[in-house]
């Protein structure tokens, strides 16, 4: 399973996210798209938007932090293979 964290630092939903990450020990692509431009074309090309956080998950996209983290709570079995 390919999982991307597309984000960055100064957002508090973002940070929402990566504590989640943290306290079920995950880890995942991350794709800070305020120091790398690159990651938000690709955001924006994929889903016509730049929002963060957006997890994409083998190729599909999910955003809303409340949602992602319940996803990876729900999944984090399988990321940790």
């Amino acid at each position: 399973m390919q999982v991307e964290l597309y984000y960055y630092d100064a957002c508090p939903y973002c940070q929402r996210v990566l504590r989640a990450l943290d306290e079920l020990g995950l880890r995942v692509v991350m794709k800070n798209t305020l120091t790398n431009p690159a990651f938000r074309d690709e955001q924006r090309a994929l889903t016509g938007r730049a929002t963060v956080p957006m997890l994409k998950i083998d190729g599909e996209p999910m955003f809303e932090s409340a949602d992602i983290v319940a996803w990876l709570r729900a999944n984090h079995d399988r990321l940790r293979n």
